[in-house]
């Protein structure tokens, strides 16, 4: 059993080491300021968002990009209060989802597409806020790049709780395992609060299809989809001058059933890279608390602490990439095997909520 064990957290760790390497391989991108081209439709679901939209709103108002150059969909998910739009100097459309599957956020995007006349769409959320050059950077990348699909950086806007900060370091190592693969050219995951991508190509991969029975995913299926059927045109746009700042919740069970959302879609992951990943993943974090029962304690705290230095260093290169604090390393990396395993197997056999509705795997 301790030799397995062993071996178990021996391939977890060049795992966690082989991210960190890609990482490095993926260069910050430094825009060579093209002159603006590109026409972008930015697509927003939304249900119940009265509270968050005004600020993603005011946020677009301050982008240094031609306001005849892009426009925002909203995508209404009905929402129980209706957003009233006012003028923000730019094009706004609003348009009620047409549900037709188990996925409102991939019948919103759907929805959207039939009226989108850009060649690019970008899709956000709504309790998003983005950064001033984040379409002008896009557009240079674009312009610069053989590419039909650009997945981007998300970071949370912390507060001083320990709940804030644990969920800023479960998303740090997301963000990293995301740029890591892309640097592996393993790239499996993105994050759809910041996922661009070209009409065209959606179109030629047929959207959605064939995994719309899933509610979340809307990002990484699509993803792998395009991977599997144009790996050359789907890139990782590592810039600050991109990266998205979103709320952290603020509540144990809302977190739980955010993660328990996401750790769903793994199972109908297409990359056998990422279910692989998963896999050693998962175990890993279930070997960290077998080893407190079927090892002697000092042996047990000596890998347990390898395992917490290894994910640190993924981490801490993330947090320096998104311009944030590490707080709580050490305390949340203790309690995080035990929450992993947990959301991992609630996710396999419960439902959750989400918006309000609950939905299960």
């Amino acid at each position: 059993m301790m030799l397995l064990l062993t071996i178990i957290l021996l391939l977890y760790g060049l795992s966690i080491l082989g991210l960190i390497y890609g990482f490095s391989k993926v260069k910050t991108y430094t825009s060579s300021y093209s002159i603006p081209k590109t026409k972008f439709s930015i697509l927003v679901p939304f249900r119940n968002e009265a509270k968050n939209l005004p600020q993603l709103l005011e946020s677009l108002t301050k982008l240094d990009y031609p306001t005849d150059l892009f426009e925002l969909i909203l995508i209404d998910d009905e929402s129980e209060e209706k957003f009233v739009i006012q003028d923000f100097g730019f094009r706004i459309k609003v348009v009620q989802n047409n549900r037709v599957s188990n996925s409102p956020k991939k019948d919103a995007i759907t929805t959207a597409m039939q009226i989108v006349k850009t060649d690019w769409i970008i899709t956000t959320d709504a309790d998003c806020i983005v950064p001033q050059k984040w379409l002008s950077t896009l557009d240079d990348y674009i312009q610069n790049h053989n590419v039909e699909m650009l997945a981007g950086a998300v970071r949370y806007e912390c507060g001083n709780s320990f709940l804030h900060h644990f969920q800023q370091l479960d998303l740090a190592s997301l963000q990293g395992a995301t740029i890591g693969s892309f640097g592996l050219n393993k790239g499996f995951m993105c994050n759809g609060a910041n996922f661009a991508y070209s009409k065209s190509f959606f179109v030629a991969l047929n959207g959605f299809e064939g995994n719309d029975a899933i509610a979340s995913g809307d990002d990484v299926f699509l993803l792998q989809k395009a991977i599997a059927h144009a790996p050359e045109s789907v890139q990782y746009l590592k810039s600050k001058n991109t990266t998205i700042t979103t709320n952290p919740v603020d509540n144990w069970q809302a977190l739980f059933y955010q993660r328990v959302r996401w750790a769903a879609k793994t199972t109908a992951y297409k990359s056998q890279f990422g279910k692989g990943l998963g896999i050693v993943v998962f175990l890993g974090n279930l070997t960290i608390i077998l080893l407190l029962f079927f090892m002697h304690y000092q042996t047990a705290l000596f890998l347990i602490g390898i395992k917490i230095a290894i994910d640190a260093g993924l981490i801490l290169k993330s947090n320096r990439f998104l311009s944030l604090t590490t707080r709580y390393l050490v305390l949340s990396s203790v309690l995080y095997p035990f929450w992993a395993v947990t959301v991992a197997l609630y996710s396999v056999f419960g439902s959750y909520e989400w918006k309000g509705r609950t939905f299960k795997q």
